[in-house]
């Protein structure tokens, strides 16, 4: 997608601007989702249990918590959440060394969002430790912030990690652009009052009031996304 961009604080409406955007990390800016649930087969086949592809869907985009906690449940596996959680994050550290790639797209958006001196935040359910292994190919630079699901009270699908970002940058929830690919980062980020683009990774999500859904990163550029907030008018 060929970038026309105007300069930074145009404004179509009074109070209209963009004042940040939000991004999503797991299969919004890496395509890492089915990474994760390769290591949760692996770790499980490990414990003498298979798990049911069905499952995917219900724990793509949450938090750890919850995601390994449905899974001991579903399968009856003798391991406390702590325990798995600990193989899990090794498990995907090993994996993200051998190779991470990026969404398409998701290159050009953030050296945009740079040029453009956009307040641009890094939001994920993924631990610290996860974080900061994939900031090193994304590129750190491309953020002011980054917030990590063991640093909040409560992680996606609660607004809480969302806020913190607006919170952080300095900016209004309401005026931020949010970058999501999953139905469980959607509802935080609403709950928070931003705008949403949705790329959807594995399972459908379907348009609404201040959700726009694409089929790429490649369909969004600083033009979409500063006209999001002209439709608020």
């Amino acid at each position: 997608m060929t970038s026309t961009v105007p300069a930074l604080g145009t404004r179509t409406a009074e109070g209209s601007a963009l004042q940040a955007v939000l991004l999503d990390m797991d299969g919004t800016l890496v395509d890492t989702e089915g990474f994760w649930w390769d290591v949760e087969v692996e770790v499980f086949a490990s414990l003498g249990h298979t798990l049911d592809d069905s499952w995917r869907h219900v724990v793509v985009g949450g938090p750890m918590s919850r995601s390994a906690g449905f899974l001991i449940e579903a399968t009856g596996a003798d391991i406390t959440l702590a325990e798995l959680s600990v193989l899990l994050n090794d498990g995907f550290e090993r994996r993200i060394g051998r190779t991470l790639p990026l969404m398409p797209g998701a290159a050009r958006l953030l050296a945009e969002l740079s040029a453009h001196e956009i307040p641009t935040a890094l939001v994920s359910a993924s631990h610290r430790r996860i974080i900061d292994r994939v900031l090193t190919s994304l590129g750190p630079q491309h953020f002011g912030l980054t917030v990590a699901g063991d640093e909040v009270p409560r992680t996606k699908p609660h607004p809480d990690p969302y806020l913190a970002a607006a919170a952080g940058l300095g900016v209004d929830p309401v005026r931020c652009a949010v970058v999501e690919d999953t139905a469980t980062g959607v509802a935080a980020a609403e709950a928070a009052g931003c705008h949403v683009v949705a790329v959807p990774s594995v399972a459908p999500i379907t348009p609404a009031v201040r959700r726009t859904v694409v089929d790429s990163l490649e369909e969004v550029d600083l033009t979409f996304l500063r006209g999001l907030m002209t439709q608020m008018r």
